[in-house]
């Protein structure tokens, strides 16, 4: 279907699953709403998200504040350098990204090449608006952040959160105390994010507010073999790593276990991740003919990341789609935190036995510190007691005000001690997943068209775990009690936890098509059959075949189906 993305938008915006933001003023791109159904359908799929990071990986989830003050984002980079490489058309005033301008012509590698290579570049080719040339205009970069200031008439600047990962960087002393001083440890957000996209033309694929759900996990440096990595070290996945993509190879379809033995993957964690997002976008819906994963390629990879791959998924329109991130960050993020904040952002990790060592110890010269510092003498002998000696001299504060003290002040004697462990920072895992252009793929992936008696009959298939309506139920009639019979069926799914609609409009092939449309895996049929045998029609999404079952077992029935422990075969 060369216009499926036309038809999956249209379906969603007539049946509830996305619509423009503030249509009613124009809309404003970047920001979409999600209807009834789609708002349904992001929380399942982020519960399964949640099903796959806490009930089964054991970390537990907190939730940050969405505006961070400047501090975190000095700390973080963001502030010097979260930018995109920005033109304005000089005919129509329009902005554009640079680097999606080359990509239209074909021009490789745009991201690593400088503003002036790419304002020459860029001279000679047509603005994507009005197709007159850039010629006049320079590439500049602009920081993709939204600034605020907190409080009121406050100077004190902060911005809404490019991404959710920091504010489990800043929690990290009290997380360690929370998971009793022990790495291996982790913790996952789900929340949004907000990037002030240059311009913005891709839909659900490229937003202003957008759902982010991250984990990072705190591993030790030396130590990056996961516990449970034997569950995923047989699974086979396609991996375009760095030697696919420079001789353009097809992905390589091999388990994570020779991934790592290998070397295309760095460590077991990242494999681990690797291949539990794959499990967990297949079970969302994705079609696994259409999903990879990409290695970054050293050019494109962060300087202080041992590796990153990102999975995408293959768009009809969009092309393949980055989705997920999963990178070994090193210590980058803690360290840099650290160094803000003046926290230390370790973990002390004992040894099996003590080793014995000798230290350093300053013992300050009261006779000689008394007569120069007079009545900060001792201040300066207590701060001098815990500093650690240098060629130079001791440097200690005092007061907000750093004083150099020289050797001849102090006296320098080791004595030896018993050293129970050793301080360190960790190393960050991170599995970043954008929630929203997991969702549009999945919408782009379920659905279908076939003809049915001449008439076209246009089905998302959605996996019933994620389905937004789990089931419908429809009476055959509104009356003769049919109605009260099916309105208490459906008083039963919901006392199972199950999302269910009542739909009596129509005749009952239009409210099946109805339901086809939605996404809803399975349909009970109250007719006049039930009043004598207390038997439904149960009727299967995907094959359109029906069976008759006991009207009172059909909510332990669905509840089996939908969480997979019986198939509708089994039942025929």
């Amino acid at each position: 279907m060369a216009d499926i993305y036309d038809k999956v938008i249209e379906l969603a915006r007539r049946r509830g699953f996305v619509w423009p933001t503030s249509e009613c003023y124009g809309s404003v791109a970047g920001f979409i709403d999600y209807g009834p159904l789609g708002a349904m359908l992001k929380r399942k799929i982020e519960n399964v998200w949640r099903d796959f990071y806490i009930a089964r990986e054991g970390y537990f989830e907190i939730e940050c504040p969405t505006i961070g003050e400047e501090s975190i984002y000095i700390a973080s980079g963001h502030v010097k350098g979260f930018a995109d490489k920005m033109i304005q058309c000089p005919h129509c005033n329009e902005f554009h990204r640079a680097d999606h301008i080359c990509d239209a012509h074909g021009i490789a590698n745009s991201e690593t090449k400088s503003l002036e290579e790419l304002t020459e570049i860029l001279k000679n080719l047509p603005c994507p608006a009005c197709s007159e040339t850039f010629d006049g205009s320079a590439v500049y970069y602009f920081n993709l952040m939204f600034q605020t200031t907190i409080g009121p008439g406050s100077q004190r600047t902060g911005y809404l959160r490019p991404e959710t990962a920091q504010g489990i960087f800043t929690d990290f002393g009290r997380l360690l105390r929370f998971y009793r001083d022990k790495l291996p440890f982790g913790a996952v957000q789900i929340g949004k994010s907000y990037r002030n996209e240059i311009s913005p033309r891709q839909g659900m694929i490229r937003l202003r507010e957008f759902t982010q759900a991250e984990a990072e996990i705190f591993v030790h440096p030396e130590k990056k073999d996961h516990p449970n990595f034997e569950r995923y070290a047989e699974r086979i996945v396609p991996l375009r790593g760095i030697k696919q993509q420079e001789c353009g190879g097809e992905p390589l379809e091999i388990t994570m276990r020779e991934a790592v033995s290998s070397g295309i993957v760095a460590n077991e964690y990242v494999a681990y991740y690797v291949a539990l997002t794959h499990d967990f976008l297949i079970t969302c819906g994705a079609d696994p003919k259409k999903v990879r994963f990409r290695q970054h390629l050293p050019d494109e990879r962060a300087h202080y990341a041992t590796d990153c791959w990102d999975a995408e998924i293959l768009s009809g329109r969009f092309g393949w789609v980055e989705t997920v991130g999963i990178a070994d960050r090193t210590d980058y993020d803690l360290k840099a935190h650290s160094k803000q904040s003046g926290d230390s952002f370790t973990v002390f990790i004992p040894y099996d036995e003590p080793k014995k060592g000798w230290e350093k110890r300053i013992v300050p010269d009261m006779g000689a510190l008394g007569p120069k510092y007079r009545g900060k003498a001792k201040a300066v002998a207590d701060a001098l007691s815990a500093s650690k000696p240098t060629d130079k001299g001791a440097e200690i504060e005092i007061d907000g005000e750093k004083i150099l003290i020289p050797p001849e002040l102090y006296e320098v004697r080791e004595h030896e001690t018993e050293i129970r462990g050793e301080d360190v920072m960790p190393h960050v895992i991170e599995p970043s997943y954008g929630i929203d252009r997991i969702l549009y793929s999945i919408l782009e992936h379920s659905y279908d068209e076939e003809d049915v008696e001449g008439e076209i009959r246009r089905v998302l298939h959605f996996p019933p775990r994620v389905a937004p309506v789990q089931a419908a139920v429809l009476p055959l009639m509104g009356r003769d009690d049919l109605d009260t019979i099916a309105l208490k069926i459906m008083d039963e799914i919901q006392n199972e936890g199950l999302i269910a609609q009542y739909d009596d409009s129509g005749a009952i092939g239009r409210r099946y098509r109805r339901q086809d449309e939605i996404g809803t895996p399975f349909a009970i049929t109250v007719d006049y059959d039930t009043k004598e045998d207390k038997t439904v029609t149960l009727r299967d999404r995907d094959s359109m075949k029906q069976i008759r079952c006991d009207a009172d077992k059909v909510p332990g029935i669905l509840r089996d189906l939908i969480r997979g422990r019986i198939s509708f075969e089994d039942l025929e």
